[in-house]
């Protein structure tokens, strides 16, 4: 059962919940996927039961056709926000870490073109693994972090958090505005370019800001 770390491997005392994730907030993604950028942020959830350790190699389904990688930043949110104004929303954040929003594509692509839900090819279970978590007060300046996904040798997706469309802290404060944040859950922060299939057997390195962490598909 997935429990919140910390970079070193200790636990955290947050509870493992929710992980409120925001598509589309990178315009080179929304260019590769022919998507339009929204008037607002495209907010959806992915339940308790999609957390999975990043540090263990990652289980995908196969019967439901391609699993994409999509890299995103991932911030835990350490007290309560409702409603929250840019400023307690910094206060409130607890770390950062890395997180992989696992996608159903073809069934999302499904979904999309019959106008329904993306849940099922968003939600299901072990679709966002997720690393540990460095303190916020270690991580430098989170709008300018590094992320990059190489896959069997390959460079896959390499991106910077600060061409979000929406930057972390009103992106946050946004989402209070519908959901009640709770200490423990996870936001992710949409992901740059180069999303892929990800097939049982290939060997992942993920960084973010030069720390890495290398795990693999079964």
């Amino acid at each position: 059962m997935y429990q919140h770390r910390d970079w070193q491997g200790a636990l955290l005392e947050f509870p493992a919940s929710k992980v409120v994730c925001v598509g589309n907030n990178y315009a080179e993604h929304i260019k590769e996927m022919g998507s339009v950028k929204a008037a607002e942020p495209l907010l959806f959830i992915k339940p308790e039961t999609a957390l999975c350790d990043l540090h263990q190699p990652i289980a995908i389904p196969t019967e439901f056709g391609m699993v994409h990688h999509e890299i995103e930043l991932a911030i835990l949110i350490g007290s309560p926000l409702k409603q929250a104004s840019e400023e307690r929303v910094v206060e409130a954040i607890a770390g950062y870490g890395v997180a992989l929003d696992l996608t159903l594509r073809e069934l999302q692509a499904g979904f999309i073109s019959q106008g329904q839900p993306w849940e099922k090819a968003k939600g299901f279970d072990g679709s966002c693994p997720v690393s540990r978590f460095i303190p916020a007060a270690e991580f430098g300046d989170a709008q300018q972090a590094e992320l990059k996904l190489v896959v069997n040798g390959e460079v896959r997706q390499q991106g910077n958090t600060r061409d979000m469309l929406t930057p972390i802290v009103p992106l946050i404060a946004y989402m209070s505005r519908f959901f009640t944040l709770r200490a423990g859950d996870i936001i992710i922060t949409g992901t740059p370019p180069g999303v892929g299939p990800m097939l049982a057997g290939d060997q992942i390195e993920i960084s973010l800001n030069g720390k890495l962490l290398t795990t693999r598909v079964i």
